[in-house]
């Protein structure tokens, strides 16, 4: 990470950097916005590192939805369920859906393709069901160029 952007310590101030450099550093603007992503889930108190990158991927998510409509959108359904569930049960049951999780392609797009709740799965077996981790390597597989 570029040392101007891990020096930022608000979300705000990262938005505003990513706003500022856009159109002269794009992969400086892109890197803004993933340090806004993780101050925000650093924020939310995740007891896990599986926790934190749910969390990050919500957030993310959220990004991709602000950045397409052009105003910011919460991802209520999700954060209802997480409330309802847990944060790591949410994310199983939505990556168990038959229709893949919105928003990847869009992910991809923003350059956070890592962010994508499949990704977090795989990087956490163990956590998930066999089901839940079964079909993200699965579309994590059809994702691949």
């Amino acid at each position: 990470m570029d040392e101007r952007i891990s020096k930022l310590t608000t979300p705000e101030e990262c938005e505003q950097v990513a706003i500022n450099v856009e159109a002269w550093l794009p992969e400086l603007a892109r890197e803004a916005r993933r340090r806004a992503v993780e101050l925000r889930a650093a924020s939310h108190g995740a007891t896990s590192e599986a926790e934190r990158e749910a969390l990050e991927a919500i957030y993310a998510y959220e990004k991709v939805l602000s950045a397409k409509r052009g105003k910011n959108v919460r991802a209520s359904r999700t954060w209802q369920m997480i409330k309802r569930h847990g944060i790591i049960i949410a994310v199983d049951r939505a990556v168990n859906r038959p229709k893949e999780t919105t928003g990847y392609k869009a992910l991809v797009d923003m350059g956070m393709q890592d962010f994508a709740f499949e990704a977090v799965v795989c990087r956490h077996p163990d956590l998930f069901s066999p089901e839940a981790l079964k079909r993200s390597q699965d579309r994590l597989k059809e994702w691949q160029p």
